[in-house]
């Protein structure tokens, strides 16, 4: 074949493939999985050992195309790090309030292992609940034996009365100690605020509404207003502490009812806004979260709660802020394809999710079920949904400035092989950092579109790739972004190289 009728061919074969990528995969989009401790698998395990099961899971999770890591500190106002505040959790050395030994810092561990990898790392804590059903023995060093008139108990559990101020403060003072500490780059909070009804039995906070009533008259509207303001003061105290730290929150994948209102889904379930007092559009509408993954845990066609339809509700009324899908792996694997029974729903709810603009992306419940390869999930999408990198959705609505342009990109010949290598870009604050770089690949004569995903060949928090040389004939051109802390991506610079 003539070089140039080569060249023609390539041309259109790689102008097909960016049409195709571009179509069906957004360069843009979060790929979230949760890490749970409150099911034990982490209860009593070794440190070493749970070091290794934590940096498999990451390196099986990376390998699928996560690129966020939802880890679950505090479940029960106790700590999966080093509080100075809370004792340690049970759900790690199996008794409240005893240090692991040898002494680490999951959540350390965690920030360092996560970061290692180009993933983001949210600390997920659980705001109210401060006893579980499995807990027996509170620490010395809990909450409770200090302030008891702070907690109430409903349905066998303990929780902070979110009825008191002193609660919130309180509250508040724990994300602040962690977002102080530790380089997250968020808070996570999942569905619990007031906690699920408990038939027949009323959840106690008589006391604090006649002593902090506020006027309200309508207790519903009280303990709304409640988690309101709790939601409200955490946003202001992330932002405070660290202004590039996001908090996102992952509610109940209802919000309300058709019957109960106008607005709401044609759903039949419980709801965050009657039942468990979160006004999630509130929070949206107001800016007072970063983001949002409403759990929508069913399958397309249930009957009280349907996927397809919950996932158009949330798309229309919830795009104020950035909006991501909770997907349940195992229900997702395990019901049919309503028009194809002889596959799951995979397809379908993925070609769903990513045919709504207001969908930047989804979260998968739970990361082992991934890990595990649960009815070839994981497969489908490493091979297929996540078949190319993708960088974290931006927050223009916390800082929407781009980092300067790398400089002085090279190629070098060194004793590990042919490495492209570039300079940080000055910065005048924290905010302008260059935190990541996406490098991206093009043929000699194609058309520089750093919007086509299949273009990309690394998202590195180093300032080198290795380039994959064969015999130095085939040109290309290389093109480097930098990334801040809020995936703000700046001009690029391309270097031509021959492979």
């Amino acid at each position: 074949m003539k070089p140039r009728s080569f060249w023609a061919v390539a041309m259109l074969i790689f102008s097909i493939c960016a049409a195709y990528a571009q179509g069906q995969f957004p360069k843009r989009e979060f790929r979230g999985a949760w890490i749970q401790c409150v099911n034990g698998q982490f209860q009593g395990m070794p440190a070493e050992q749970m070091k290794r099961t934590l940096t498999g899971q990451l390196d099986n999770l990376k390998g699928a195309g996560i690129n966020a890591v939802i880890f679950q500190v505090r479940a029960e106002a106790d700590a999966l790090y080093k509080s100075p505040f809370e004792p340690w959790s049970r759900y790690l050395t199996g008794v409240q309030g005893k240090a692991p030994s040898p002494a680490w810092d999951p959540l350390q561990f965690m920030v360092e292992e996560c970061h290692k990898r180009d993933m983001e790392i949210h600390a997920w804590i659980n705001p109210y609940r401060a006893k579980t059903k499995g807990t027996t023995a509170l620490s010395p060093l809990h909450p409770y034996n200090a302030h008891p008139e702070w907690f109430v108990e409903y349905a066998g559990q303990l929780y902070f009365d979110p009825g008191l101020p002193e609660s919130r403060k309180y509250i508040c003072k724990i994300v602040r100690d962690i977002v102080s500490r530790y380089d997250v780059d968020a808070i996570h909070m999942d569905d619990y605020f007031y906690p699920y009804p408990n038939p027949g039995e009323e959840f106690p906070d008589d006391l604090s509404f006649a002593a902090y009533g506020r006027g309200f008259t309508d207790r519903g509207d009280w303990r709304r207003d409640n988690v309101n303001v709790l939601i409200k003061e955490i946003h202001e105290t992330v932002r405070d502490t660290k202004p590039w730290v996001k908090f996102g929150v992952s509610p109940f994948g209802i919000y309300r009812n058709k019957k109960s209102s106008p607005n709401g889904s044609d759903t039949n379930g419980l709801q965050n806004y009657d039942d468990l007092y979160a006004d999630v559009l509130l929070w949206v509408n107001n800016g007072w979260v970063d983001y949002n993954i409403p759990q929508i845990y069913w399958e397309i066609g249930h009957p009280a709660a349907d996927y397809e339809t919950l996932v158009r509700w949330w798309a229309k009324n919830a795009a104020a802020r950035p909006l991501y899908i909770g997907q349940d792996v195992v229900r997702t694997v395990t019901k049919p394809d309503l028009m194809n029974p002889n596959q799951s729903q995979i397809p379908a709810k993925y070609s769903l999710q990513r045919s709504l603009p207001a969908v930047q992306g989804s979260c998968q419940w739970y990361a082992a079920a991934v890990v595990e390869n649960k009815g070839n999930y994981r497969d489908m999408l490493a091979n297929r949904y996540h078949k190319f990198p993708a960088l974290w959705p931006a927050s223009p609505f916390i800082d929407d400035k781009a980092p300067k342009k790398v400089r002085k990109v090279k190629a070098v010949w060194t004793e590990d092989g042919y490495i492209l290598f570039w300079t940080a870009p000055k910065a005048k604050t924290v905010m302008d950092e260059a935190k990541h770089y996406v490098v991206y690949r093009f043929l000699r004569k194609e058309k520089v579109n750093l919007d086509d995903p299949s273009r990309i060949v690394a998202i590195t928090h180093n300032e080198f790739c290795k380039l994959p040389y064969e015999d130095g004939k085939t040109k290309y051109r290389y093109v480097v972004t930098a990334l801040d802390r809020l995936h703000n991506e700046s001009k690029p610079v391309s270097k031509k190289v021959k492979l």
